[in-house]
């Protein structure tokens, strides 16, 4: 690829004379694939622009195409022979989106202010060493709101001299367009609506090419309007969980009503438009009206979105558990951090001016937020959180990495103190000194030394790795381990992927290549993703590994992110994708990774961000929660719950579990938080605006009948939280033969952490055969047999026996739940201790 005909023809003519066209890509392409030699992998020509595929549909191997003129450039390429790729082999930097033809994605417009109010805050003078202070981060941005709305109410103000009476009517839109930003960022709609109102007017009068966005827009802001009055954000129920079981309609139609004005102005110029279709169809749900009142030409059918299968349906109980978060976006871990046998709750917040909140659970099915006595109030901000036992006393710590989306900051680590309290020891750990903009963050061993290391992803510079030194302190070992590449990294993600005894790295980035590093043994790591074949998605987000298919072999899974509402629902209505899908590669044990996305039902478009694994219906296959939103207040789409049928295939199963909460989620984590078999749903739900704040979520499991067991690892040599311990469980489900079932001691996903106690599903009438368990750091295992069903036990490295843990079960809301006399509506228990 280059940029201009006659240095194409230029390339062409050294090629036809037999120079290296691998030379010639490395020295003069402008593509990504350059390093690479211009290697693209194997691909599909169907996959290719229509420019390039007809062209090369019709070559033989070692043939070379014309000049092919392209919107990104010039375009040579040539057909290698089968013999010259390699097996396994990905596309490199890869499925390169100009050669995709994924220009043709169609981008939902920013209706938040999240970006506006970003560029305000750069803009604005700081104090010195503003991004060590939490404090200083949060006054400095409500300075930089306060003084971007002066500014642009100034600019507007026909009494200004110095204001826009006199301005071009385009320029007189963009300020209107843009405070009307600033007032829907704070959720001042009523505000955001005259100066939407104003925008939309000058483009009726002066810029005709503006109308139909601004009908768009116009209609978002009035369905958005619409959802604050009624009070959904707050106390949401059933009324944004899609599809709906029943019509229910807001007290108050009035905005909804306009919504659904302007949505269909904007449809009779644009009939085909599927996102504002969408949209459309959710501002009849608020009236009650869907599907039947919606009109014929315009209805998406609520059948497009029904599960095949059903394992019940949850219900939210989180305001009658206690969990009464109000926040934007923000990370949940969910463990036990006062070592009572019961698992709390602890969340942060993407608004910088909110602290941590630690829910205790008190024993009772309800919860109390104790941040101020353990310590918290003062942890303001970070979009994610991971727990680990980094100094091996025994007790949860955590860690906030801060700056995602925005600007480097500084993390936080939190050391327990083992009396309900945590300490910030960021600085005397040798952390304090490091800055990233990061949500990405996973603890591992990656010398098996017994002691957690910690990789931190960076969207702005290196990523880090620091070398836990035994003391409390760590160690930057980036460069000389070499993970210190530069990315927009969203995503990390450890596992021994190989069975060697170290753990490797997935590094998941929203642009370019991501990376797979395998662990050398000797303290550094070799980058090997294209040789793995796991490069993709080019844009890139969630990352875990599992072993969905236990085989004994972690496979890996990696979302991708499009910022489209369209694309979303181009895959529930079957219809082709302009964007990449879900990647899901399976691990054939040699090194390499297979792509099973097509065969395993997940080649779908999602917006995916806080996601997380886990076994919601015992069966003994890992399942998938994905938390989807976009910063817009148009991203209204269904979270998704895909269940894995006996490790062959997912099915969607959000319509018929009532998961599909329409609102933006964010960190996930799966968690018997009952502690009565089954494994729930603790999502937090917010965007990245605080006009875009929502209640937590707590979906209680309804239960399923199947066997299953919870295991609490405790490593001696190994670290003490077992992180990277290894667990096979091998059944006989009757009249159903035998099988093993693979666990590895991590809290799941790259967004939201679920205990590091393990949760395995048996299935139906399960006999346990064999536990094994293989712990990293010794490299020793331990074999029981004989062992029970239906119960939590504690097994400790070198230990001859486990210990039976006494876990009492409760209901979700306690006393509260049973005063309103609400029951689950399906509830199946799960088998009992």
């Amino acid at each position: 690829m280059v940029n201009s005909a006659t240095e194409a023809q230029q390339v062409l003519q050294r090629l036809q004379k037999g120079e290296d066209f691998a030379a010639l890509a490395k020295a003069k392409s402008t593509d990504p694939t350059a390093d690479d030699g211009g290697f693209m992998g194997r691909l599909d020509p169907a996959s290719l622009r229509a420019e390039l595929r007809d062209v090369v549909q019709g070559l033989s191997p070692g043939q070379l195409t014309g000049v092919i003129k392209i919107p990104s450039g010039y375009a040579i390429l040539q057909v290698i022979p089968e013999e010259q790729s390699t097996a396994g082999i990905g596309m490199s930097s890869s499925q390169m989106l100009p050669l995709t033809g994924r220009g043709s994605v169609r981008y939902t417009p920013d209706i938040s202010g999240a970006v506006d109010m970003e560029l305000a805050f750069r803009k604005v003078p700081k104090p010195d060493d503003w991004n060590r202070d939490f404090q200083a981060v949060c006054e400095t941005r409500k300075r930089a709101l306060a003084m971007a709305v002066q500014r642009m109410e100034g600019l507007l103000d026909p009494n200004n001299p110095e204001g826009m009476a006199h301005a071009k009517p385009a320029d007189v839109q963009q300020a209107h367009y843009a405070l009307a930003q600033f007032q829907t960022y704070s959720g001042n709609m009523e505000a955001a609506l005259q100066h939407w109102q104003a925008a939309y007017r000058i483009a009726e009068s002066d810029i005709p090419g503006m109308v139909p966005q601004m009908q768009e827009i116009l209609g978002t802001a009035y369905l958005h309007k619409s959802e604050m009055e009624n009070d959904v954000y707050r106390e949401p129920g059933d009324r944004c969980i899609f599809p709906p079981v029943k019509s229910v309609s807001y007290k108050d139609t009035a905005d909804s009503e306009t919504a659904i004005q302007y949505f269909t102005k904007y449809l009779e110029q644009k009939p085909d438009d599927i996102e504002v279709k969408w949209l459309l169809n959710l501002a009849y749900m608020t009236l009650g009206k869907y599907p039947a009142g919606v009109p014929a030409k315009y209805l998406i059918s609520p059948a497009a979105f029904q599960s095949k299968e059903t394992i019940g349906r949850f219900v939210d109980v989180a305001p009658a558990a206690g969990l009464n978060k109000f926040s934007m976006a923000g990370g949940t871990i969910v463990d036990d951090f006062d070592n009572d046998g019961l698992l709390d709750v602890v969340t942060s917040s993407y608004y910088h001016c909110e602290p941590l909140h630690f829910f205790h659970n008190n024993g009772d099915g309800t919860f109390t937020d104790r941040a101020a006595e353990a310590g918290l109030a003062n942890q303001l901000g970070g979009l994610n959180i991971i727990q680990a036992d980094y100094d091996n006393n025994g007790c949860m710590d955590i860690l906030v990495p801060r700056g995602a989306w925005q600007f480097p900051l500084r993390l936080s680590l939190l050391r327990n103190n083992c009396d309900g309290t945590f300490t910030d020891v960021t600085r005397e750990s040798g952390l304090g000194s490091f800055f990233a903009a990061s949500q990405a963050v996973v603890w591992l061993d990656i010398d098996n030394d017994g002691f957690l290391d910690l990789f931190v992803g960076n969207e702005q510079g290196p990523s880090y790795l620091f070398h836990n030194r035994g003391d409390g302190t760590f160690e930057d070992i980036s460069h000389s381990a070499g993970v210190d590449r530069i990315a927009v990294t969203k995503g990390v993600a450890a596992a021994d992927y190989d069975n060697d005894g170290y753990m490797d790295l997935y590094v998941s980035n929203l642009t370019g290549n991501n990376f797979l590093y395998h662990n050398n043994h000797d303290g550094t790591f070799t980058e090997v993703a294209q040789q793995a074949g796991v490069q993709q998605p080019w844009t890139s987000f969630a990352a875990w590994f599992f072993d969905y298919d236990n085989d004994g072999w972690p496979d890996l899974f990696v979302t991708s992110y499009y910022m489209s509402v369209e694309e979303t629902v181009r895959t529930y209505l079957g219809l082709s994708h302009n964007a990449e899908t879900l990647k899901l590669y399976r691990n054939l044990g040699n090194g390499k990774f297979q792509d099973v996305t097509t065969q395993v039902g997940l080649d779908r478009v999602y917006t995916p961000m806080g996601s997380n694994f886990g076994d919601v219906d015992n069966d003994g296959f890992l399942d998938i929660y994905l938390g989807t939103g976009l910063p817009t207040y148009a991203a209204l789409v269904p979270n998704v719950l895909l269940r894995n049928h006996d490790g062959k295939y997912f099915v969607d199963v959000t319509a018929s579990s009532g998961t599909g909460e329409l609102h933006k989620g964010h960190g996930v984590a799966f968690a018997d938080i009952d502690n009565d078999g089954d494994e729930d749903l603790l999502v937090e739900i917010g965007g990245a605006a605080p006009g875009d704040a929502h209640t937590f979520r707590l979906f209680e499991n309804p239960g399923n009948g199947n066997d299953w067991i919870t295991l609490h690892l405790v490593g001696v040599k190994t670290n003490r939280a077992a992180i990277g311990a290894r667990i096979k469980v091998t059944v006989e489900n009757q009249g159903h033969g035998t099988r093993s079932i693979y666990r590895t001691v991590t809290s799941g996903g790259s967004f939201g952490a679920s205990p590091l106690q393990q949760h395995i599903g048996l299935g139906k009438s399960a006999r346990i055969l064999g536990l094994e368990i293989w712990w990293p750091t010794s490299n020793t295992r331990q074999n029981f047999t004989n062992v029970g069903k239906n119960q939590f036990l504690e097994i400790k490295e070198f230990a001859k026996d486990y210990a039976r843990l006494e876990r009492k079960p409760y209901r979700l809301g306690g006393a509260r739940r049973e005063a309103a006399s609400v029951p689950h509506p399906d509830k199946t228990p799960s088998q009992k201790q």
